[in-house]
This record gives C-alpha cells, sequence and structure tokens, in this order.
C-alpha cells in the first residue's frame, strides 16, 4: 500500500493457529504511538535513521542496525532522518520461538529469551533477518521457510539474549542415520511441500537435530536439496521437449519465475535458453536469434 507518507507492505502467515508476520516500509513523517507487540519483534533498518523510545531512554536505529523487541514492550517511532527510514520487521509469536527452543534443546522447556538491548549492530543477525524476511514475504517453499525461521531465532537468543539456548547434539552414528533417513524421503517425494517436522518424524529426532544432522553429513540444507531434486527433474524434463511452465510445476516449484530464477543461479542459463540447447528454436524463428 502506497500514502503519502510513504508505502507499506504486509505479510501475515495464512495459519491463524501460528503467529508470524513480516512488514516492509519507507515513512518520511509517520509518527508511531506507544505501542507494544504481543511478539518478539525484530527489524532491520535499511535506510535512514529511526528513533524511538522504549524502557525510559531514547535509541536510534540507522542504516544495518537491529531492532529487537520483547513481547508487550511498549515504544514509540519517528523518523530521525530527512529521508526518512525504511526497514523490514518481522513479528514472531511467542509460541513459535518456545517451539524453535524446545525444538533445539530436544523437548526440554527453554528459558525463553529476553533481550536486553533495543539497539544491535551486527551484521550476521541483520543477515539472517533478511533472508528471513524475503522468504516469508516471496516464494519460498514451506521447508526453506521453517529452516530459515529457526536458524534466525536460534541466532537471536545466542547473540542478542541475556542467555544462549541450551541445545542437544547426536552422536556420530546417530547423526548419518538422520541425515540419510531424512534424504531418503527427500529423494521419494522432492516435489511435495515437505515441512521440517516431516523430516523429523522420519529420521526420528527434532527438526533442530535433522537439520544440524543433514548439513553435517551431505554439505547442504534439507531445503537446498530438496531444490537440487526439483532443479534436476526440471532439466530433465525441458530436454524432453516440456515447456518451461510444465516443467517448473511438474517439479515442485510455486511459480515459473522462482524457478526460473533458480535455473540461472544454478546452471547460468535460463530454462529457455537449455530448452532451445536442445531441441532448437521454435520453428518459424528467424536465424541469428
Amino acid at each position: 500500500m502506497t500514502t503519502g507518507d510513504g508505502w507499506v507492505r504486509y505479510w501475515r502467515d495464512p495459519d491463524p493457529a501460528r503467529p508470524l508476520e513480516a512488514m516492509h516500509a519507507h515513512f518520511f513523517d509517520h509518527v508511531y504511538a506507544p505501542h507494544a507487540h504481543d511478539a518478539y519483534s525484530f527489524g532491520i533498518t535499511d535506510l535512514g535513521a529511526q528513533r524511538f523510545r522504549c524502557r525510559g531512554a531514547h535509541h536510534t536505529s540507522g542504516a544495518g542496525m537491529v531492532m529487537a523487541f520483547n513481547p508487550d514492550e511498549v515504544h514509540d517511532g519517528h523518523a530521525a532522518a530527512e529521508a526518512g527510514y525504511a526497514y523490514r520487521i518481522v513479528h514472531i509469536g511467542a509460541s513459535v520461538v518456545h517451539d524453535v527452543l524446545a525444538d533445539a534443546a530436544d523437548g526440554r522447556a527453554p528459558a525463553m529469551p529476553f533481550f536486553v538491548r533495543p539497539v544491535l549492530t551486527d551484521p550476521v543477525l541483520a543477515g539472517a533477518l533478511a533472508r528471513l524476511h524475503a522468504s516469508l514475504a516471496g516464494p519460498a517453499g514451506a521447508l526453506a521457510r521453517e529452516e530459515l525461521l529457526a536458524s534466525t531465532v536460534l541466532a537471536m537468543a545466542a547473540r542478542g539474549a541475556t542467555r544462549a539456548p541450551r541445545r542437544r547434539t547426536l552422536s556420530d552414528g546417530g547423526r548419518r542415520h538422520a541425515a540419510r533417513r531424512a534424504r531418503a524421503l527427500l529423494d521419494e517425494a522432492y516435489a511435495e511441500p515437505l515441512s521440517a517436522g516431516d523430516l523429523a518424524g522420519a529420521a526420528g529426532c527434532s527438526r533442530y537435530a535433522v537439520y544440524r544432522a543433514f548439513r553435517a553429513e551431505f554439505g547442504m540444507s534439507p531445503s537446498d536439496y530438496q531444490r537440487l531434486l526439483r532443479l534436476r527433474r526440471a532439466r530433465a524434463l525441458l530436454a524432453g521437449g516440456v515447456p518451461a511452465a510444465e516443467a517448473a510445476e511438474s517439479a515442485g516449484f510455486s511459480d515459473q519465475a522462482h524457478f526460473g530464477r533458480w535455473f540461472k543461479r544454478a546452471y547460468g542459463i535460463t530454462p529457455g535458453m537449455y530448452r532451445r540447447a536442445v531441441h532448437g528454436p521454435p520453428p518459424g524463428t528467424p536465424s541469428g536469434r
């Protein structure tokens, strides 16, 4: 939505039982009244600066900085630069944070984080939040979103909270077993919208444990491997003469544009270029094109 004061884009998880939201905005004169969210709220300032009052003191978040608000923490906000401020923010419900931390601790009740500083200068956190925000607002698959959500919550809890989350790790044998069982499921059902819970069920361990085991064993995340299998399938379909849109859908990609971006990143050419290299240009195409 565009207004005279800037623009706003908002996204919310369609599952009403899953409190997870994301916003991207650029404001010039907009002033937030004192308010609080019933969730952990993590923002990245992209442009300009935002000034706000929180816990009885004034704070300023400039470009590249991270804002961290605990649930029910009252704050306001307004521009602190002539260019206004552009920022991305994700709101993650306490129940989601609890589930991620409990999963990482293999089911043990976690100590919920409390962020002492409302503004952090941390490029690693900023990068994690940016990737999570992009996955929430874009065409990323369920498995990739869950991986990014977990890694972001764990990074925030470890780097910005008063105590690091407790984590459980598998033995070497358990790690290999879990990773191979998860890969077997991906090999069988890569085109399906598998979740981290599906992989954990197949592997017989927590979502966090199977993610760590898979990366350690195969050098990539489960969602990376799923995408690789989808790209290989789509490539084979293109070689067989299937149009790009049909190949993308059959292989499990959410849309053709998403498929095209990843195909080029993986192979250096577009799906159309690959198909033409195999089958030649469509009939009637002038030479030299």
